[in-house]
């Protein structure tokens, strides 16, 4: 028998998006090995942040995706992908809205190591 954790059938990542109420909360959608796939609405700006631990990989579901860098913003259009280093300071945004698959290590948060109010729950299945 399968779990929302285990699901018998492919995921839908614009479908899992459709299901997120509000923007910059991140939702797990599948699970490999010590790494979560999770789906994310944003719009605006984040705040600015690092993770001194891990690479963390945007891929671009809907929209367009601009992520600032200390030495310039990256623009990540629909069905591309882009990984920032571990350890890079960056700030995710985006004019309009945009639907995002993050893929990062499990127990992650959102903010790094800033924290404040934009920090999201980690492991909520969606």
């Amino acid at each position: 028998m399968a779990t929302s954790q285990h699901p018998a059938q492919p995921v839908n990542l614009a479908q899992k998006a459709s299901l997120i109420n509000e923007q910059w909360s991140p939702r797990v959608v599948a699970e490999m090995n010590d790494y979560q796939f999770k789906v994310v609405r944003i719009e605006g700006e984040f705040i600015w942040h690092s993770h001194p631990e891990t690479d963390e990989a945007f891929l671009v579901l809907e929209g367009t995706l601009r992520i600032d860098l200390p030495e310039g913003p990256v623009s990540v259009a629909a069905g591309e992908l882009y990984v920032v280093p571990r350890g890079v300071e960056h700030r995710t945004a985006a004019e309009g809205e945009a639907k995002l698959m993050m893929i990062e290590p499990r127990g992650i948060l959102n903010t790094g190591h800033e924290g404040g109010e934009r920090t999201a729950t980690n492991d909520l299945w969606i």
